[in-house]
């Protein structure tokens, strides 16, 4: 289970560089920590409304041969690394460039539009090396022999048709049906480039949390069980009930979608992007550990996609701004553009065949 002890002097990210405050000496955090008071609802629940972030520098998995924690030194290199980057990607594209090659990624315009992050994840005063923290390596474990077997039996399905088809064959986020990677899960990870920011909303009997990315949202009710949903009733993200332990909101969820994807935007293996198995259930806890924090830490049990159960802390930041519309959607020229794109192609090849 998730380590219940949270310690609520010590939370938070270390943020340099643009738009970001750094966070206050250690001492100095500790105190003001110990003056705060736990905001509380009208009805006596402890409030976590309002904006949220969880976007950082640290990645979702250790690097190998890494401890859990960073020392100051690699936080300060990593820091200083990240201003660099953020610099060098927002001056202005070169408008004499060259165009790109034929078939190959356009780009954009620079990185004004992407926000990689830019702290380091800190929780009980300790700069973690990655938001995955259980099994002991931070790293999520292979896949057990069916998850294995039924992501292969989905890659085959998909490697039988050109991927360009049909739209059944692109994916989710492609079609606007979900977000890619897992912005709002369970569990909710940071999407690496853009957009990893929420909004809670509370009354006395739901939790609603929405993210930025695309149009996602889950309602959840506050109650002691789940209610009596049948098996096959899966919508997206699945069916979730919560309950307070003490200062902590617990989060349960079960019967997620069969074609729900634990993915991560970034990367490049796709390692992380499985297929989830029926059985999966998923525990997350939302604790408020300062004006400025939001402790999410979340527990995924499916042994019949890993070979064990895994899970993380991410410290949530609050957002100081709005959250717009994504209007997936109304904006989706791509999907129209991949599909009559192939079908072009296609009728140059007939053509060339006659």
């Amino acid at each position: 289970m998730i380590t219940r002890a949270v310690a609520a002097t010590a939370c938070g990210f270390l943020f340099a560089g643009v738009g970001y405050t750094p966070v206050a000496a250690q001492g100095q955090q500790s105190e003001s920590a110990e003056a705060w008071t736990l905001p509380r609802t009208e009805w006596g629940h402890p409030d976590l409304q309002g904006n949220w972030t969880n976007q950082s520098r640290t990645p979702t998995e250790r690097p190998r041969g890494q401890g859990p924690t960073l020392t100051e030194a690699q936080v300060e290199s990593i820091l200083r690394g990240a201003e660099a980057r953020i610099e060098a990607g927002s001056a202005p594209s070169d408008p004499d460039r060259p165009p790109p090659s034929a078939g190959g990624n356009v780009g954009g315009y620079n990185n004004i539009y992407y926000d990689f992050g830019q702290g380091v994840a800190r929780v009980n005063g300790e700069a973690r090396s990655s938001l995955i923290t259980f099994p002991a390596d931070g790293r999520i474990p292979p896949l057990s022999p069916a998850g294995e077997l039924r992501l292969q039996s989905y890659h085959d399905v998909r490697l039988s048709f050109g991927e360009a088809d049909h739209p059944e064959v692109r994916t989710q986020s492609d079609r606007c049906l979900v977000s890619y990677g897992s912005p709002l899960g369970p569990p909710m990870l940071p999407t690496g480039g853009y957009n990893s920011n929420y909004t809670i909303v509370q009354n006395q009997d739901h939790v609603l949390i929405h993210t930025e990315m695309v149009h996602d949202f889950r309602v959840i009710p506050l109650a002691e069980s789940a209610e009596d949903v049948p098996d096959n009733i899966t919508p997206w993200f699945g069916v979730s009930w919560a309950r307070w332990e003490g200062n902590t909101l617990v989060v349960e969820t079960t019967n997620v979608h069969p074609r729900q994807m634990l993915g991560h935007t970034f990367d490049p293996t796709f390692r992380l992007s499985v297929l989830l198995s029926e059985d999966a259930r998923f525990e997350e806890r939302f604790t408020r550990v300062d004006e400025r924090t939001l402790l999410y830490e979340f527990e995924v049990d499916d042994l019949g996609t890993y070979s064990e159960k895994w899970g993380g802390q991410i410290p949530m930041r609050r957002f100081d701004d709005l959250l717009f519309e994504y209007a997936c959607h109304e904006g989706n020229y791509s999907l129209e553009g991949i599909l009559s794109g192939a079908r072009y192609q296609e009728r140059l090849a007939e053509e060339r065949r006659r």
